[in-house]
């Protein structure tokens, strides 16, 4: 239920954990895009972050308690209106009692009402957030609906390191913005691991120089941000990709196409679905040179190339059954044919489930934050998208490949 000027209402629930204090910058991130946020913390919240602060920040009033504004019937009325309700940082015992129904708090009985979309980052130690019972209370509450992200791995309390840090307050905002714009769409990828490869491979001429492409892996960041808010576990393959990893995503960072090949197969073996986002190099040079390759007064020697592995066709050929792999063909018309009629060749070849047909050239698909496609699939359907933002489009291959699941 939107504010009375039109602001989406979300309720940020805080727990007691030292990483309290990054919620004060996740909370002015949502404040200042547009948002009317009513902080709950815990009682043990505020013993790092006080309620004057929380108050200030937000511009409302701020309560842990359900007997405060009674009359308001606050544990009822504030999960009823909200239109998205975050948790960060989540402890162990909140994930637990949010697990098992718990309502001894306002936080918790907030979590009960909420029937809009539920965001939970937790945060703690590694071997708290690795313990069979909190892993096994996070996957309760991933089966109710609930987005759970995993914690980023880094540098905790003291010199303890390792998995249990909060993702960055940035990435958390990111991730509460796509699940607002789902409004209430339900989580329809829940229980699916999903495998997305992103950016452009690399093929080195020496040490300083390589053969790449201009893809910049923004449609595959795209794909695996709404695949998370669509209550998906997601691996992203990102080849020297310069963007902020999404919170709550499995990032592996490789370089080369052999490279890339290596850790999606790997990847994708337990995976529901595959989406070959990457613009994975055709060719790489036979023998790069050792040493940086001098100018000289002398023509250069020819540049000896051989083909990469066809990851997209060797993921055809082996997929399992029940398995969707979903490819991309960045297109330019020539005198051999147009965009489809190449896009409609790659995919005999291929034999993917969908392929996603884009033009490509100046200002059109690479770096820009709008794409448009035609995706065909294998069975003849074909599915055009306009030219809208990338989550879009994004959205539209994850409704058809869903819709090919077994």
């Amino acid at each position: 239920m939107r504010a009375e000027d039109g602001r989406p209402r979300i309720i940020l629930g805080v727990s007691g954990g030292i990483a309290a204090y990054k919620a004060c910058e996740l909370l002015r991130r949502l404040t200042e895009s547009g948002a009317s946020v009513r902080v709950i913390p815990t009682a043990s919240a505020l013993r790092f972050v006080g309620t004057a602060t929380w108050s200030a920040l937000s511009g409302q009033p701020v309560s842990a308690d359900v007997f405060d504004d009674a009359h308001e019937v606050p544990h009822v009325r504030l999960g009823q209106q909200a239109d998205l309700v975050l948790v960060a940082p989540a402890t162990a015992d909140l994930l637990a009692r949010a697990a098992t129904g718990r309502a001894d708090d306002l936080l918790t009985a907030t979590l009960l009402t909420a029937r809009c979309p539920v965001l939970i980052a937790p945060a703690m130690h590694t071997e708290m957030w690795e313990h069979p019972a909190t892993r096994e209370n996070v996957a309760v509450l991933r089966r109710r609906g609930v987005i759970v992200l995993d914690p980023d791995s880094g540098r905790l309390t003291g010199a303890d390191t390792g998995p249990g840090r909060l993702p960055e307050p940035a990435a958390i905002h990111a991730a509460a913005l796509r699940l607002l714009a789902r409004g209430a769409a339900p989580a329809d990828l829940i229980g699916r691991r999903i495998v997305v490869s992103a950016g452009g491979t690399r093929e080195p001429l020496d040490p300083v120089r390589f053969l790449g492409n201009h893809s910049t892996g923004r449609q595959g960041w795209a794909l695996a941000a709404t695949a998370l808010a669509r209550g998906a576990e997601v691996v992203l393959v990102a080849a020297n990709v310069e963007l902020p990893e999404p919170a709550g995503v499995k990032v592996i960072r490789v370089g080369t196409a052999v490279e890339l090949g290596a850790a999606v197969h790997e990847a994708a073996a337990d995976a529901d679905v595959v989406v070959m986002a990457a613009a994975v190099a055709d060719f790489r040079p036979l023998e790069p040179a050792p040493a940086k390759i001098k100018k000289t007064d002398a023509e250069p020697d020819p540049i000896v190339l051989t083909r990469n592995p066809d990851v997209l066709a060797e993921l055809c050929a082996s997929r399992r059954p029940g398995q969707v792999i979903v490819g991309f063909a960045a297109e330019t018309g020539d005198a051999a044919g147009g965009v489809l009629e190449h896009g409609r060749a790659k995919l005999g070849r291929k034999r993917c489930d969908l392929l996603v047909v884009n033009e490509v050239g100046p200002g059109k698909a690479f770096g820009t934050p709008e794409n448009a496609a035609v995706i065909l699939g294998l069975d003849g359907s074909v599915t055009e998208v306009p030219i809208g933002p990338k989550e879009a489009l994004a959205d539209v291959i994850w409704d058809l490949a869903r819709a090919r699941l077994s």
